[in-house]
């Protein structure tokens, strides 16, 4: 890639806006288009240098040797189509920066989870007194942490990221679980599979991977005999040289027929069952990269967890509050239910991803005493629920309603539990918003 060749970024959003700032460093003429309105914020710092930008897809856009895609950006969007039809290079986020890190590469990716792993990933590496840099999808876009060294760079890699990912090489790779997500985006689940594939196919060839059992069958052919751990309960007979095993209290490490122990459950602060595997992998991480395990054991118990993932907001009148506005699938809302004890109240609903509330439904019925459904799926979720005889819901106009609903009906002892299994767009802007109005909701009952 010659510094010379001009550069159009599509997408003026955080990680666009980053994307531009790179590539004038790297010496490259750029030009960003966005297809709504550029903030304030962004228009700022792309004046301050020098770059110049447009609202709204022109003709412009396509005089570029290079295009690059922001996070996000489909294939099926007519400006991609259109620098194709031209003969214009179109690369993706990650491949672009990746050439510039300084550091040990940790790709992180999977339907539900990722978030969590890469951040203990990174909180437990950086209590080994290493330098570490956590980006990606989690929030801190990953070229912000060009030409900077590190010891170790944990990125969270999303299926948007990987579609474009032709030539990102982690140092180890791991992909908590899979589950069909994002359908509208990808189009089917085979499409969204290979995606999140390409993290495991561009691996460097000695990397390790750590996976979910059960994700293995949805991932390209694997080196089983050295190179993958799976995560499995104790009890499953599996007959593979390394594992991650999850016992009754403790999670073990097996190489080679040897087993040590990276943590017991006591040491985690985070809740749920699904932290449990989360925290297996990210200590499974620290051991196969050589670092010190028994300094990262011992950082556990003060990693607190990130926002809007199975949090814990307060207890009112014996009542338990759990945030978990990040569940915006399906798979994401049927672990919730399924990690946290205690009777159920769940709140339901948002925009839909196009996936199917079958397995919702189930879970619901075996997991909550009682559902709150709003927003724009809450008729179609309601229409699964009665498909599976569960009938103990009701439909609430917003958020407010759901809440004083749930609080009503709850008794000490009961969890009453946001986890949507939708996206907020129908009624917020983003899943953060969505969670934080529930938790002040929740703080303002007497």
């Amino acid at each position: 890639m010659k510094c010379c060749e001009r550069v159009t970024v599509v997408g003026g959003g955080v990680s666009g806006t980053t994307l531009a700032l790179l590539a004038k460093k790297i010496g490259h003429p750029v030009f960003v288009s966005e297809k709504d309105k550029l903030s304030p914020e962004r228009k700022d710092l792309l004046a301050n240098a020098g770059i110049p930008w447009e609202e709204g897809h022109s003709e412009r856009a396509l005089q570029a040797d290079l295009m690059l895609l922001s996070s996000g950006i489909p294939p099926y969007a007519p400006l991609v189509l259109a620098a194709q039809k031209q003969g214009i290079t179109v690369i993706g986020e990650v491949d672009f920066v990746a050439p510039h890190l300084r550091g040990k590469t940790i790709g992180v990716t999977g339907s539900n989870g990722k978030s969590t792993t890469t951040a203990l990933l990174g909180y437990l590496l950086a209590a080994c007194d290493l330098k570490v840099a956590v980006a990606g999808n989690i929030g801190n876009p990953l070229a912000d942490f060009a030409f900077t060294p590190y010891d170790y760079i944990v990125i969270e890699l999303s299926s948007f990221q990987l579609h474009w990912s032709k030539a990102f090489h982690a140092d180890l790779a791991i992909v908590t679980n899979l589950r069909p997500d994002h359908l509208n985006w990808h189009g089917s689940a085979a499409s969204y599979f290979c995606s999140k594939g390409h993290l495991v196919e561009l691996k460097k060839p000695s990397a390790w991977l750590i996976s979910q059992a059960e994700a293995l069958n949805l991932l390209p052919p694997c080196d089983l005999e050295r190179a993958t751990f799976t995560v499995h309960s104790e009890r499953e007979g599996v007959d593979l040289p390394n594992r991650i095993i999850l016992g009754e209290r403790t999670v073990l490490l097996e190489r080679g027929g040897k087993r040590a122990e990276l943590f017991a459950f006591r040491d985690l602060a985070i809740l749920g069952h699904h932290n449990v595997e989360n925290a297996a992998m990210a200590m499974a991480a620290v051991a196969l990269l050589g670092e010190d395990v028994s300094r990262a054991r011992g950082a556990l118990a003060s990693f607190k967890g990130l926002p809007h993932r199975c949090e814990e907001v307060a207890r009112k009148g014996g009542v338990l509050f759990v945030n978990d506005s990040k569940g915006t699938n399906v798979a994401a809302a049927v672990t919730a239910l399924q990690s946290l004890n205690g009777k159920k109240i769940v709140i339901l609903g948002g925009r839909g991803k196009g996936e199917s509330y079958e397995l919702l439904a189930k879970a619901v019925a075996e997991e909550a005493k009682a559902a709150v459904l709003l927003g724009e799926e809450r008729e179609e979720i309601g229409k699964a629920l009665r498909g599976v005889g569960f009938t103990a819901f009701c439909f609430v106009s917003d958020m407010e309603e759901a809440v004083k609903y749930a609080y009503n009906i709850a008794r000490p002892g009961d969890v009453v539990l946001l986890s949507p299994a939708c996206t907020s767009w129908d009624m917020y802007s983003n899943f953060e918003e969505r969670g934080n109005h529930f938790k002040r909701l929740v703080s303002e009952l007497a």
